[in-house]
């Protein structure tokens, strides 16, 4: 096993921690990480830091990682979930080979864990209800009360233990509790419960059990169980080290060692999976996979590449300190690799029909130009002209100021990789409207300068004839905060931008785009990074979604 670790990567103090232990011969050279998510929502950006970090330093390190699934309860789990968030993990480029785990596969090992405890005077059964626990549990100042049930024998708890198992009892009528300190400073050490009584069906295991056991007790042990040498976690889960670490003391079983880095905080989204999950529920966005959501999901059907979301990771970095990230970040991560990699193409978003009067009908050129400007190997494409041509109806004003370059009566500009055009004459509807422009064309500029006069403007085009109907989604932030439910008074749905996204059509873009695939990125010259769409769209139908602009245009706006 490889324990070397190159100048060239990152360096951080998780990192650094187990490029010691390695250098020590610690658990024998062995390096073991783990992903433990619980299958009961989709993965966000948020998981994306811990997938990179924790597949990440065992790809580098010469180790291991373990994806284990958390499935301790049967109520909020779905087969739905876990397929979504193996596809995530892999999308994002990582393999765990054959360590694919559950918690569920050591539920009879968890079990004989419980029972030990008890028959060490550690847990007892209780009937308390939970309301009634909360109440006895006491604050951050005042200690908690024991339970009237603390002092049951051993005998009478693993008597009551077994019948819970048994399914003699309903759901919350009994609970098993470890037997702590009611006065511990740290409240996850007041006799926390370790198994509660559920009666529901069970993704894997199907009925087999009616208890389960608590989130906080089996997942140290399942580290345990699989010989996870480095537990990494994200901070919130501080506090619950000591618990962790006093069952495995207890149990004296293999102790993995627990390491907390700060999560990852993005602004103007929420990372909550129960907000997520309300925003699903209550259809402020269209599903978990919508593209303004935060899960990986979401991004992915955004066009955000895999490759993106790692560089995005790897530019936070891992800290100590929990802090802000500003989207710009991220999608400063997005245009860097799209700028790379995505073909060009051109698509008229509001489009305003231009008749070139002294082009003659019927008659069709067809211009090359590049599919990316950067990359000649990436060859030319072929984009067909006529009388007739679409402009985005942004690049015409009837009384342009003077910085405007674009057309305007009797003003020139260059349609991209064609002609000098001149509008000669604006069309209006009943309304006043502009429907139409008439111009006339330069046949003497085809890749060349107009014979003296300086064109300033350049602007893109489609042939109205050839041109292919799209739809094209322009998405923005989702919430119109930097921190969503912050404030106490304010609900987060209120907080919602009601501008988040911004439907289009028909938009018209060059035919070569028929052939697009689903998810397929390209770059819509002058105008942002566009894929189309992998939900709705259709080979006879195609939807862009609008990854990002090209510029970060919200931080000039703010």
């Amino acid at each position: 096993m490889s324990t070397e670790v190159t100048e060239t990567q990152p360096k951080d103090f998780i990192r650094n921690i187990i490029a010691e232990d390695l250098a020590n011969n610690k658990h024998d050279g062995r390096l073991a990480t783990r992903f433990p998510p619980e299958p009961n929502g989709y993965l966000h950006i948020g998981h994306a830091k811990s997938i990179c970090l924790n597949f990440g330093v065992a790809e580098e390190m010469g180790g291991v990682c373990h994806l284990r699934f958390d499935d301790t309860n049967p109520i909020k789990e779905e087969t739905e979930f876990i397929d979504a968030i193996k596809e995530d993990v892999q999308w994002l480029g990582f393999d765990w080979g054959e360590h694919e785990y559950y918690a569920s596969n050591y539920f009879e090992q968890l079990y004989a864990f419980a029972v030990q405890l008890i028959k060490a005077g550690k847990a007892y059964v209780d009937d308390l209800t939970g309301e009634q626990m909360r109440e006895l549990r006491g604050t951050l100042t005042e200690p908690g009360q024991n339970s009237p049930y603390r002092d049951r024998s051993v005998e009478e708890n693993l008597d009551l233990f077994e019948r819970m198992r048994n399914g003699e009892f309903q759901d919350g009528e009994k609970v098993l509790r470890a037997k702590i300190d009611m006065a511990a400073p740290n409240m996850n050490l007041r006799d926390p419960a370790m198994y509660r009584i559920l009666k529901a069906h069970h993704h894997r295991t199907g009925d087999a059990w009616c208890i389960y056991p608590m989130y906080d007790f089996a997942h140290g042990q399942s580290d345990s169980i699989e010989k996870v040498t480095h537990s990494i976690c994200t901070l919130e889960f501080a506090d619950h080290r000591p618990l962790y670490d006093w069952f495995i003391e207890q149990l004296d079983i293999f102790a993995p060692r627990q390491y907390e880095f700060a999560r990852l905080n993005l602004g103007y989204t929420v990372m909550s999976k129960r907000k997520l999950q309300q925003l699903v529920a209550e259809k402020h966005v269209s599903g978990w996979d919508d593209p303004r959501m935060p899960t990986l999901v979401g991004m992915r059907r955004r066009g955000f590449p895999a490759k993106a979301i790692r560089s995005f990771c790897e530019r936070i970095g891992v800290g100590k300190s929990d802090s802000w990230i500003d989207m710009s970040v991220l999608e400063d991560c997005v245009r860097e690799e799209l700028n790379e990699e995505a073909p060009r193409a051109m698509c008229v978003l509001n489009p305003l029909k231009v008749v070139i009067t002294d082009y003659p009908e019927g008659q069709e050129e067809i211009f090359s130009a590049p599919i990316h400007p950067q990359k000649p190997e990436m060859g030319q494409r072929q984009i067909p002209f006529s009388r007739e041509v679409y402009i985005d109806r942004d690049d015409f004003m009837e009384d342009p100021p003077k910085k405007f370059f674009r057309l305007g009566p009797g003003r020139e500009v260059r349609l991209r990789y064609g002609y000098v055009i001149k509008c000669e004459e604006v069309i209006y509807n009943d309304a006043g409207e502009v429907v139409e422009l008439r111009c006339s064309h330069d046949a003497e500029t085809l890749g060349k300068k107009p014979e003296g006069r300086k064109v300033k403007g350049i602007i893109h085009w489609v042939s109205a004839e050839r041109a292919l109907p799209v739809e094209v989604r322009q998405y923005d932030r989702l919430f119109n905060v930097e921190s969503p439910g912050a404030s106490k008074e304010i609900d987060f749905r209120d907080e919602i931008n009601p501008d988040s996204i911004k439907v289009l059509s028909p938009c018209y873009a060059e035919p070569g785009l028929a052939l697009a695939s689903i998810g397929e990125a390209y770059q819509f010259e002058r105008l942002g990074y566009f894929c189309v769409d992998s939900r709705d769209s259709r080979s006879d139908a195609l939807v862009f979604n609008r990854t990002v602009t090209l510029r970060d245009s919200w931080a000039k706006e703010k």
